[in-house]
């Protein structure tokens, strides 16, 4: 839950929305529980898989809001139930050992050819450039290693495989220094692609550049239906968004 705890209204909108969006999976972030995650992706079309992550117990102040935090922020998915799939172990290394910091969420998906799956939601704060001084790169660059050798263990053992979520990092900025340093192709298969290619965001304004990605080693790359790449944007003025992220979505071959 956030600092504008959703209503019934709200959670039906929401609902009405993945409807539309029709995926067959769904990674979501800043999702307090399983109940709620079901009151959007409805339990007969979708199993819910969520982070382990403890609780944190603290909450961050939301500004404006005297007396009110923002709550659990989990990571997870909504798989159509009739898509076979794996959990493997949470990547709990992308927490840091910090209580606040969220962990991926690992699956595989299908068995004649699975793809792997992990579902993030790195650090805020540090969407472009880098600084030693700036707490929130710091924090994000830590985590690059972690991301970075699940990354090469999968392209090292041959498998499909996409992390996909809110990067909260601007990858497709040139020589971005968080992005150069994961797709290093090495070990072969390590070379990445960013779904959405060239294209801009839309979601709002102000922001031209994407933040949420689905990234995509060489063999998912492969595998992608060309020209699926679409950004949804509700089919709202942006002022009547539910959210101030657009899901973004690809097709891939099965």
């Amino acid at each position: 839950m956030g600092c504008h705890p959703r209503e019934d209204a709200d959670y039906a909108a929401l609902r009405g929305h993945a409807d539309r969006l029709d995926a067959d999976i769904i990674a979501f972030q800043e999702v307090e529980n399983v109940a709620a995650a079901a009151r959007v992706f409805s339990p007969d079309r979708y199993t819910i898989v969520m982070s382990q992550r403890p609780v944190s117990r603290r909450g961050g102040a939301c500004y404006g809001r005297p007396g009110k935090t923002i709550r659990n922020q989990a990571v997870g998915y909504a798989i159509r139930k009739a898509l076979p799939f794996i959990r493997n172990p949470d990547l709990s290394a992308l927490g840091l050992g910090n209580a606040d910091l969220r962990w991926g969420v690992d699956v595989t998906i299908g068995t004649a050819r699975p793809l792997r799956l992990l579902a993030v939601h790195l650090k805020s704060g540090c969407n472009t450039g880098w600084a030693a001084t700036d707490r929130d790169c710091d924090t994000l660059f830590a985590q690059l290693p972690v991301l970075e050798r699940w990354i090469d263990a999968r392209a090292a053992s041959g498998e499909s495989f996409a992390v996909l979520g809110d990067w909260n990092r601007r990858l497709a900025r040139r020589s971005d220094a968080f992005y150069a340093e994961i797709n290093d192709a090495d070990p072969p298969g390590a070379d990445l692609d960013l779904a959405a290619g060239d294209k801009r965001a839309t979601c709002k304004a102000r922001y031209s550049e994407f933040i949420d990605h689905i990234v995509t080693g060489r063999a998912a790359t492969a595998r992608i239906v060309p020209g699926s790449f679409v950004e949804f944007t509700y089919g709202l003025p942006e002022s009547a968004h539910p959210s101030d992220h657009c899901p973004v979505a690809i097709r891939v071959a099965s």
